[in-house]
């Protein structure tokens, strides 16, 4: 039998799995609802019997549904872990604080290590994908008439590129148009100007901890107090904790990943989307959405929280940076109410962005060829990510705690007995061994038994002799403790 085949049976039951959980997530069956039957599944998803129950016995044993004798699957009740009640009443919430960002993420940027266990990373082969874009781009530069080069694009960006991300957002079931695009550098930039567009130095702003460690960055170049709000590695940002830091604190904006956040990987679901909506309207907050994975979802196209958004209170800043290459410094903001604000500082700070590049870019959007390569790349991070589950689970056994990715590039990986990977970054770089330890992900310098771990490159033999290498390394730490 073909390699090709035995994989995807062997993967079958876990992209079942992944479909149901995301449907589950969404809300798509209620508590105590019944699911597709054994019967109907195999016949609609075109799988085995065995393959169905193994994944219903996958989600059983999560505690997310269960079976009824001679009826069939039902939702359950989430437990109050995996609810977004997971802070207690009692719990304080930590206030404002001054931000400082560390040394060392600068020295983990230059390892690579935000991307790959190996430093510098390694050479894979250049895929059709990027081949076309990179075509689409020079055949830009090529057509290039007169004095051209000599003039500088308008503020907002390319035209014909603004409108055809707005389309692309439409299909996604947001209203928007050209005219409320801004294009920036990266999806970093993007966060910068939503930011500085909408606050301060000195105001309050919610962030996810752990949460993104650009974000943080950016709070301390521009004089911002973070509030941190804990985030649930399956429904994203804790919204009882956050209503409750809007009541206490006069917060100004929020900063949220509601698709794959990094470094926890969550999925919001829609109720909770609309529910943080509903909270930016009654405290009239601005959200700050971090829509760079959405797109790379394991169980079909999701919508941005700014599909929600009908008082204008979402700024979305987006990018291709994770979809397509980190080379394409190419991004946008997505706001009416900030537009002009937005275009302005942009003026002011970078003048304008590469008009041949994003030319190319559109041509490489509007020809299909992105969403063809996107596919192709979700499949193979698909792939990626369970054999990364698979080596980790061989060497940590019962040891570790993470959740099945349903999308994004991460694994946030917790360990059960005292281990500190911050400690462990020194060590394991000294060994060619890159890690991004879990206090990178917090200003209150938290999580040190946690690490992220990036499945955007393929679990190689050397990965592999890298886990080798750190498995060692928290023994003999365990040792030093003991």
């Amino acid at each position: 039998m073909p390699i090709e085949v035995l994989m995807k049976q062997d993967y079958a039951y876990l992209e079942l799995e992944a479909w149901l959980y995301a449907q589950l997530q969404m809300g798509r069956w209620q508590v105590g609802e019944r699911l597709p039957s054994v019967r109907h599944l195999c016949r609609e998803k075109r799988l085995s019997k065995a393959t169905v129950i193994h994944a219903y016995q996958r989600l059983e044993a999560q505690g997310r549904i269960e079976a009824r004798p001679r009826s069939g699957y039902f939702v359950c009740d989430l437990p109050v872990s995996v609810l977004d009640i997971s802070v207690s009443e009692s719990t304080a919430i930590p206030g404002p604080v001054p931000v400082n960002s560390s040394e060392l993420l600068t020295d983990i940027m230059l390892q690579g290590a935000a991307f790959d266990l190996l430093p510098g990373g390694q050479t894979s082969p250049f895929s059709t994908g990027l081949m076309l874009l990179n075509r689409s781009i020079g055949r830009a530069l090529r057509q290039s008439r007169g004095t051209a080069h000599l003039c500088y694009e308008e503020p907002a960006g390319y035209l014909p590129l603004r409108q055809t991300l707005a389309q692309r957002y439409q299909r996604d079931a947001c209203q928007v148009g050209a005219e409320q695009f801004c294009i920036t550098s990266g999806c970093q930039n993007a966060l910068f100007l939503a930011l500085k567009a909408c606050c301060r130095p000195g105001d309050l702003v919610a962030i996810e901890d752990p949460g993104f460690y650009g974000v943080i960055q950016l709070l301390e170049q521009l004089q911002l107090k973070a509030v941190q709000i804990p985030v649930h590695t399956q429904t994203g940002m804790d919204l009882n904790a956050l209503e409750r830091a809007l009541q206490h604190w006069p917060i100004r904006a929020c900063v949220v990943t509601p698709c794959f956040a990094t470094p926890s990987g969550s999925l919001m679901p829609e109720s909770h989307q609309r529910r943080l909506i509903d909270l930016a309207n009654r405290y009239e907050i601005t959200l700050i959405e971090d829509d760079i994975y959405r797109e790379l979802s394991f169980t079909g196209r999701l919508s941005p929280l700014k599909a929600l958004d009908e008082q204008d209170r979402v700024i979305l800043c987006g990018s291709y940076s994770k979809t397509l290459s980190r080379d394409l410094r190419l991004g946008w903001v997505l706001s009416k109410r900030w537009h002009k604000r937005i275009v302005y500082l942009k003026l002011i700070t970078q003048l304008a962005s590469s008009h041949f590049v994003q030319q190319g870019l559109n041509d490489y959007l509007i020809s299909g060829d992105y969403d063809r390569y996107l596919r192709q790349r979700i499949s193979e991070l698909y792939h990626q990510v369970q054999a990364w589950m698979q080596a980790l689970r061989s060497r940590w056994s019962e040891h570790i705690h993470f959740d099945v990715p349903q999308g994004g590039l991460c694994i946030w990986i917790e360990w059960l007995q005292p281990i500190d990977t911050l400690a462990l970054y020194t060590s394991a770089l000294r060994r060619g061994v890159a890690i991004t330890p879990g206090p990178l992900f917090s200003i209150s310098g938290d999580f040190h038994q946690a690490l992220r771990l990036s499945f955007a490159q393929p679990c190689s033999l050397a990965h592999q002799s890298a886990l080798d290498c750190l498995q060692l390394l928290m023994d003999q730490q365990s040792g030093q403790r003991g």
